[in-house]
Protein backbone atom coordinates (compact mmCIF):
# COMPACT_ATOMS: atom_id res chain seq x y z
CA UNK A 1 0.00 0.00 0.00
CA UNK A 2 1.39 3.39 -1.02
CA UNK A 3 0.68 6.13 1.49
CA UNK A 4 1.16 9.88 1.27
CA UNK A 5 1.07 11.74 4.59
CA UNK A 6 0.17 15.40 4.26
CA UNK A 7 0.68 18.25 6.67
CA UNK A 8 0.60 21.86 5.59
CA UNK A 9 4.29 22.61 6.19
CA UNK A 10 5.70 19.05 5.94
CA UNK A 11 8.27 19.59 8.67
CA UNK A 12 7.18 17.50 11.65
CA UNK A 13 4.09 15.26 11.91
CA UNK A 14 4.00 14.05 8.32
CA UNK A 15 7.76 13.49 8.42
CA UNK A 16 7.42 11.42 11.62
CA UNK A 17 4.68 9.36 9.95
CA UNK A 18 6.77 8.75 6.84
CA UNK A 19 9.82 7.54 8.77
CA UNK A 20 7.86 5.34 11.16
CA UNK A 21 5.73 3.80 8.41
CA UNK A 22 8.73 2.99 6.23
CA UNK A 23 10.39 1.22 9.16
CA UNK A 24 7.32 -0.92 9.84
CA UNK A 25 6.87 -4.55 9.02
CA UNK A 26 4.41 -5.06 6.23
CA UNK A 27 3.75 -3.98 2.71
CA UNK A 28 3.64 -0.21 3.35
CA UNK A 29 5.51 2.44 1.37
CA UNK A 30 5.19 6.00 2.65
CA UNK A 31 6.10 9.48 1.53
CA UNK A 32 5.20 12.85 3.01
CA UNK A 33 4.44 16.24 1.56
CA UNK A 34 2.89 19.59 2.29
CA UNK A 35 0.58 22.02 0.58
CA UNK A 36 2.90 24.85 1.71
CA UNK A 37 6.19 23.15 2.60
CA UNK A 38 8.74 25.17 4.53
CA UNK A 39 11.67 23.46 2.82
CA UNK A 40 13.32 21.96 5.88
CA UNK A 41 12.53 19.24 8.38
CA UNK A 42 12.21 20.41 11.98
CA UNK A 43 15.51 19.51 13.72
CA UNK A 44 13.73 17.93 16.69
CA UNK A 45 11.85 15.61 14.33
CA UNK A 46 15.19 14.29 13.14
CA UNK A 47 16.62 14.16 16.66
CA UNK A 48 13.81 12.13 18.19
CA UNK A 49 13.43 9.82 15.19
CA UNK A 50 17.16 9.12 15.44
CA UNK A 51 16.97 8.48 19.17
CA UNK A 52 14.37 5.79 18.50
CA UNK A 53 16.48 4.22 15.79
CA UNK A 54 14.50 5.40 12.77
CA UNK A 55 16.32 6.29 9.57
CA UNK A 56 16.31 10.01 8.82
CA UNK A 57 18.40 10.08 5.65
CA UNK A 58 16.43 11.37 2.71
CA UNK A 59 13.66 12.96 4.77
CA UNK A 60 12.83 16.37 3.35
CA UNK A 61 10.10 18.97 3.33
CA UNK A 62 8.52 18.99 -0.11
CA UNK A 63 5.40 19.97 -1.99
CA UNK A 64 2.57 17.59 -2.75
CA UNK A 65 3.01 18.73 -6.36
CA UNK A 66 6.10 16.50 -6.47
CA UNK A 67 3.89 13.43 -6.02
CA UNK A 68 1.62 13.67 -9.03
CA UNK A 69 3.12 10.47 -10.45
CA UNK A 70 3.28 8.65 -7.07
CA UNK A 71 -0.40 7.58 -7.23
CA UNK A 72 -0.87 6.82 -3.53
CA UNK A 73 -3.49 4.30 -2.49
CA UNK A 74 -4.05 6.31 0.65
CA UNK A 75 -3.67 10.02 1.45
CA UNK A 76 -3.59 10.77 5.19
CA UNK A 77 -3.79 14.33 6.47
CA UNK A 78 -2.26 14.70 9.92
CA UNK A 79 -2.94 18.37 10.68
CA UNK A 80 -6.31 20.05 10.84
CA UNK A 81 -5.41 22.82 8.40
CA UNK A 82 -4.34 20.29 5.75
CA UNK A 83 -7.54 18.33 6.35
CA UNK A 84 -9.53 21.41 5.38
CA UNK A 85 -7.66 21.94 2.12
CA UNK A 86 -8.70 20.54 -1.21
CA UNK A 87 -6.25 17.90 -2.39
CA UNK A 88 -4.91 18.21 -5.92
CA UNK A 89 -7.01 16.50 -8.56
CA UNK A 90 -4.32 13.89 -9.21
CA UNK A 91 -5.10 12.35 -5.79
CA UNK A 92 -8.67 11.83 -6.95
CA UNK A 93 -8.47 8.03 -7.02
CA UNK A 94 -6.77 7.83 -3.62
CA UNK A 95 -8.63 6.97 -0.45
CA UNK A 96 -8.43 10.01 1.87
CA UNK A 97 -8.59 10.01 5.67
CA UNK A 98 -7.66 12.41 8.47
CA UNK A 99 -5.55 11.34 11.45
CA UNK A 100 -5.22 14.52 13.47
CA UNK A 101 -2.08 14.81 15.57
CA UNK A 102 -0.94 17.54 17.94
CA UNK A 103 2.15 19.35 16.65
CA UNK A 104 4.98 18.70 19.11
CA UNK A 105 7.23 21.20 17.33
CA UNK A 106 4.99 24.06 18.46
CA UNK A 107 5.39 23.31 22.16
CA UNK A 108 7.15 26.02 24.14
CA UNK A 109 8.75 24.50 27.20
CA UNK A 110 11.74 22.72 28.64
CA UNK A 111 13.79 20.21 26.69
CA UNK A 112 12.17 17.49 28.77
CA UNK A 113 8.68 18.72 27.91
CA UNK A 114 9.55 18.88 24.22
CA UNK A 115 10.99 15.36 24.32
CA UNK A 116 7.83 14.13 26.01
CA UNK A 117 5.61 15.78 23.38
CA UNK A 118 7.58 14.27 20.49
CA UNK A 119 7.64 10.85 22.12
CA UNK A 120 3.89 10.92 22.79
CA UNK A 121 3.20 11.82 19.16
CA UNK A 122 5.53 9.09 17.95
CA UNK A 123 3.84 6.56 20.27
CA UNK A 124 0.48 7.38 18.65
CA UNK A 125 1.94 7.09 15.15
CA UNK A 126 3.61 3.76 15.94
CA UNK A 127 0.31 2.36 17.25
CA UNK A 128 -1.58 3.54 14.17
CA UNK A 129 1.06 2.26 11.74
CA UNK A 130 1.07 -1.17 13.39
CA UNK A 131 -2.71 -1.35 13.01
CA UNK A 132 -2.49 0.04 9.46
CA UNK A 133 -0.08 -2.74 8.48
CA UNK A 134 -2.56 -5.31 9.78
CA UNK A 135 -5.48 -3.64 7.99
CA UNK A 136 -3.49 -3.50 4.74
CA UNK A 137 -2.99 -7.28 4.86
CA UNK A 138 -6.74 -7.91 4.99
CA UNK A 139 -9.17 -7.89 2.11
CA UNK A 140 -11.53 -4.92 2.27
CA UNK A 141 -13.95 -3.16 0.03
CA UNK A 142 -13.06 0.51 -0.40
CA UNK A 143 -15.86 1.45 2.00
CA UNK A 144 -14.87 -0.99 4.78
CA UNK A 145 -11.23 0.01 4.37
CA UNK A 146 -12.13 3.68 4.74
CA UNK A 147 -14.20 2.98 7.89
CA UNK A 148 -11.33 1.00 9.42
CA UNK A 149 -8.83 3.76 8.65
CA UNK A 150 -11.08 6.51 10.00
CA UNK A 151 -11.60 4.53 13.20
CA UNK A 152 -7.85 4.06 13.49
CA UNK A 153 -7.30 7.81 13.29
CA UNK A 154 -9.76 8.38 16.13
CA UNK A 155 -7.68 6.29 18.53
Amino acid sequence: MKILYICTHNRCRSILCEAITNASQGNLNARSAGSQPVGEVHPLSLKYLGERGYKTEGLKSQSWDEFEAYSPDLVVTVCDSAAGESCPIYFGQSLKVHWGLEDPSKLEGTDSEKASAFNQTMDIIEKRVLALAEIAEQTHTKETLKKALIALGAQ
